[in-house]
């Protein structure tokens, strides 16, 4: 009897579906289905620097995404699943009531975005995250010493306060804050109320302050000192945490209905999408992962021996198993790379997008498709003539701050800066610059690393852009001066959470024998070229000079 491990990739646009033949690490089958609301633009005020998302986004995308899964994969597959295992985005919370009910689910809530899920890239909590950053380091105890030393506008107790601060409604039927990745492992297993939720490593050491040191979280008193409306809440959370290779419950009656599975089928712990995806890419000490996606985020992993008692200064936190058990993992990222390419794409097409929308002689469904057309082309376009530029031509210096600063050093009050425009500066050397920038912005997140005695010989990439632009991928190496492995998945978040879903479900006995099985061999490397490389050294010292000059604050 065939044994499949059933992986979910919730993404920023979409949930993916990827089943996979636990023996043999084959794919069987996957599907993409796109968030309904979220789709529309709804309860998103881009403006505002706002995004959220509902929770019937999720579940019913879940439902839609399996049920077609079935469609796809052998007959009588969806019988023979021995468990499934979810990543997220994240930070991702949201708000629960004292029975453990999304708040956005009760019909006074259900179109109010402060009920919603606050997506990893809305930032509307800069000033609250500053609040806290300020009052760790007046502290006796820095509770952000294991989460780079900086709090984030993307994470947990900044999000929190910030809707309950706007919203007294939430505040007042809130019960606790729960991350994504926690939510739906507890939606499929019936344990959301709040007596019963169980948490993972994952999500709590990176984003919510939990360490083993001090027993869990930072004490109430930390938290009330911040602002009050804060007293109380980290009391309410579980304080013990579980790995993703461990059960957090089996699947109900109710979702084995929906999503025809097997009652009772063992459901992991959840935890973020870069995470299992660091595991679908064998991370190890020394190699670094990066998904390259809208953002990045980048994963790598320490022996306690290596890290001892070490700090890293300015990344996204060090976690006991937060990647893999036994070994403390490591995270770092950029809020744009993707999404500044993107920008960039809209900027010079909003033209030729706002005559096609104004046209009375096309309907709805050809303006879209047509919009869609030029937009793909577009990138194509710009990459194939950046591509035949040499390096320094363009003689154009940008940052990657379009969306703030993640990493090295949190700063969402950052905004990017191009230098070096003239009369003759073109789309495709603009586009040259930008794509050099998100280069560069990764190679500061290496240099840290190293600066801070993590070793980092090789790197492995991971997500759309790096199958999309062999360009992008050519400058990334020729930048960071190291090879760059790309995987043959496709979906390689999807199937770290089906190689935890493989590990829960009992084909393998840890998740170390699941990789060696299920995990993505490389379909294409990337070596820097010397002479690109040596180049680079001057453009990279422009790039750090003017990031200099940028976070001091322009006159």
């Amino acid at each position: 009897m065939t044994s499949y491990a059933l992986g979910l990739d919730y993404g920023s646009d979409s949930v993916r579906a990827l089943l996979v033949n636990a023996l043999t690490g084959e794919e069987v089958a996957s599907t993409v289905v796109y968030y309904p609301r979220w789709s529309k633009g709804l309860f998103c005020a881009p403006a505002k620097d706002q995004f959220r998302q509902h929770p019937l986004d999720y579940t019913e995308s879940l439902i839609e995404a399996i049920q077609s899964l079935w469609r796809k994969a052998p007959a009588g597959a969806a019988q023979q699943v021995v468990g499934l295992s979810f990543d997220t985005t994240g930070s991702t919370p949201v708000a629960l009531n004292r029975d453990g009910v999304a708040l956005a689910l009760l019909p006074e809530f259900s179109t109010n975005p402060n009920a919603m899920f606050v997506l990893w890239k809305d930032h509307t909590a800069v000033k609250e995250a500053q609040e806290i950053t300020a009052v760790a380091n007046a502290a006796a105890e820095n509770y952000l010493k294991y989460e780079g030393g900086i709090y984030s506008s993307e994470w947990y107790w900044a999000k929190a306060l910030h809707v309950m601060r706007a919203d007294p409604d939430v505040a007042r039927d809130v019960y606790v804050w729960v991350e994504h990745c926690d939510w739906i492992s507890a939606v499929l297993t019936g344990t959301t109320h709040p007596d019963q939720l169980r948490m993972g490593r994952c999500a709590t050491g990176h984003k919510l302050m939990w360490h083993a040191s001090w027993g869990g979280y930072p004490p109430d008193a930390f938290f009330a000192g911040i602002d009050p409306l804060l007293k109380g809440l980290r009391d309410r959370l579980p304080v013990e945490t579980f790995t993703a290779d461990q059960l957090c419950g089996r699947l109900t009656e109710e979702w084995a209905g929906k999503l025809g599975l097997p009652v009772g089928t063992p459901v992991g712990f959840g935890a973020f999408d870069c995470h299992m995806g660091a595991v679908a890419a064998n991370v190890k000490p020394g190699v670094l992962t990066k998904i390259m996606g809208t953002s990045t985020c980048d994963i790598t992993v320490a022996s306690y021996p290596d890290i001892g008692a070490k700090t890293v200064r300015g990344i996204c936190g060090q976690v006991d198993g937060s990647v893999l058990p036994g070994l403390v993992g490591l995270e770092a990222g950029q809020s744009a790379f993707g999404d500044l390419y993107a920008w960039f794409r809209n900027l010079v097409n909003w033209p030729v997008a706002n005559l096609v929308q104004r046209s009375a002689l096309l309907d709805d469904a050809t303006k879209q498709k047509l919009i869609h057309d030029i937009e793909d082309q577009t990138l194509v376009a710009l990459g194939d003539e950046a591509a035949k530029l040499a390096v320094g031509e363009a003689g154009i210096t940008a940052l990657d701050w379009v969306n703030g600063r993640r990493t090295p050093d949190a700063d969402q009050t950052l905004a990017m800066a191009i230098v070096g425009l003239k009369m003759g500066s073109q789309a495709p050397q603009m586009f040259r610059a930008l794509v050099e920038a998100t280069a560069f912005g990764a190679r500061a997140i290496i240099e840290r690393f190293k600066d801070e005695g993590i070793a980092i010989n090789s790197v492995v990439v991971i997500g759309g852009i790096s199958k999309k632009s062999d360009f992008v991928m050519q400058v990334c190496a020729d930048v960071w001066n190291c090879p760059i492995d790309v995987l043959e998945s496709e979906q390689s978040c999807a199937l770290g959470a089906a190689i935890f879903a493989a590990t829960v479900g009992g084909v393998h006995i840890n998740v170390a024998s699941a990789q060696q099985v299920m995990a993505s061999p490389v379909c294409k490397t990337y070596v820097p070229n010397a002479q690109a490389a040596l180049a680079y050294e001057k453009l990279y010292a422009n790039y750090q000079h003017l990031a200099g000059y940028v976070n001091k604050g322009m006159p």
